[in-house]
């Protein structure tokens, strides 16, 4: 069966906002390389700080196990229907994640919680989503959507928005809000 139009137009948001940095189509290694020096300098991060070297690490390891399963052509490239492809296997059993989609929803928690206390909120939340380009309200609204009103979402509150993000077909699930956006 197809992937939904709702989907779908949920993982192309993320395919074009989060992975396709340089708007080339697809995701390679270089979206990975502009996507570190952006996170670094929205955390001010130098190459000398050893949160650099994590992310740069984490990232690389992120692209890697990316292109290993969704790159089918083995091109060095992950196109819209290679992406679309490997989440929709996701979705099949969202329990069951590869060790580079946990890596990157733990990624993400963590670039959130950039106090570092074990819980995202609304401003933390808003400063990661909004240097991608959305409207500090349309954040804002989001996390209070995804929060369901709570001032904070722990890790494993994030782990089962992520899943609901990827694989639910309900435009009202929480999950769908957790990349900033207030609707598809």
């Amino acid at each position: 069966m197809p992937i939904s139009d709702f989907r779908k137009k949920k993982l192309l948001y993320v395919f074009n906002v989060f992975f396709d940095v340089n708007q080339s189509g697809t995701i390679e290694k270089k979206d990975f390389e502009l996507a570190i020096e952006k996170i670094c300098t929205l955390r001010g991060w130098t190459p000398n700080n050893p949160k650099y070297a994590e992310t740069h690490e984490t990232m690389i390891k992120i692209w890697d196990g990316l292109r290993q399963r969704a790159d089918a052509n083995k091109d060095g490239q992950v196109s819209v229907d290679e992406w679309c492809s490997m989440w929709d296997d996701y979705a099949q059993n969202p329990d069951r994640a590869l060790e580079w989609q946990s890596r990157y929803m733990n990624f993400m928690f963590d670039l959130e919680d950039a106090s570092n206390d074990g819980s995202i909120d609304v401003d933390e939340f808003t400063t990661v989503c909004s240097c991608y380009g959305l409207q500090a309200t349309e954040c804002k609204t989001a996390f209070n959507k995804m929060s369901k009103g709570k001032e904070v979402v722990s890790r494993d509150e994030f782990q089962e928005l992520w899943k609901q993000f990827f694989s639910s077909e309900d435009a009202s699930t929480p999950g769908n809000f957790i990349f900033g956006k207030t609707n598809f």
